[in-house]
């Protein structure tokens, strides 16, 4: 073991030598990880092994939803996003009740845990929007719609300081959890309102309308959101790059 005879003292790691201090003075030792082979073959890595296939099942389906959502998550801002789905999908991995250990999926059936999933955390849609938008799915004719209701911008939108004006955002996707497989058959459409005045009396009602694969039985998820702009010179720029803007799932429909 080698002990420090300098006068630098240093507690802690760099790179693959621990300094630490003892009795006797400052010590380093070198620190030794577990081989690769040894946890893929070791009996005594058994739980290991089957936590890191688990770990990279949720990575493969959260990096798949934010692949095909990234239209909508573009709308807004939140750096801590992808850690933050990617925890909630793996609740979803581990409420497969079904699959052994190592072994437990994306089941559609437990994909009711990412609805209410926030974008944003810094702001959510039940903080900022004040009425409720009926949803309807028809996936014979592959149509998703949601219906917005009139509405008094002052009282229903809680707008950030400096926007003048709003606009909805409405995204429907169907994804496909089966990593593994040769294809990929999630798809995503968009549409959105026209964009509203903070300071009218009254929002007109507003239907918006994707389109997704006529009959698809893939999970299917609802987004909605509200897009924030400052006007200047008669022109709309986006408020603060999308921070203050929410985007949610608000509905997942399974069969």
């Amino acid at each position: 073991m080698a002990q420090q005879e300098s006068i630098i003292k240093l507690k802690g790691r760099i790179g693959d030598l621990t300094f630490y201090e003892t009795k006797d003075g400052y010590q380093a030792r070198q620190v030794k990880g577990v081989s690769p082979q040894r946890i893929a073959t070791d009996p005594n890595y058994q739980r290991t092994r089957e936590n890191n296939a688990e770990f990279a099942t949720g990575a493969a389906a959260a990096k798949r939803l934010r692949d095909t959502l990234r239209p909508m998550i573009l709308l807004t801002y939140d750096p801590k996003m992808p850690a933050r789905l990617f925890s909630r999908v793996m609740r979803v991995v581990k409420a497969d009740s079904v699959s052994d250990r190592g072994e437990r999926q994306v089941l559609p059936g437990n994909l009711g845990l990412l609805s209410q999933f926030g974008f944003n955390v810094g702001a959510s849609l039940t903080s900022t929007l004040f009425v409720v938008p009926e949803c309807t799915v028809d996936r014979e004719a592959g149509s998703v719609t949601l219906n917005i209701p009139s509405l008094v911008p002052s009282l229903t939108i809680g707008a950030p300081k400096g926007a003048t004006h709003f606009q909805f955002n409405f995204g429907a996707a169907v994804i496909d959890f089966d990593t593994e497989g040769e294809g990929n058959g999630s798809a995503i459409a968009m549409a959105e309102s026209g964009t509203g005045l903070l300071n009218v009396e009254t929002f007109a009602p507003t239907t918006l309308t994707a389109a997704i694969p006529a009959a698809s039985e893939l999970p299917l998820f609802v987004l909605f959101g509200i897009s924030f702009y400052q006007e200047v010179n008669g022109k709309l720029y986006p408020l603060n790059n999308g921070a203050y803007n929410p985007v949610d799932i608000i509905r997942i429909d399974v069969v």
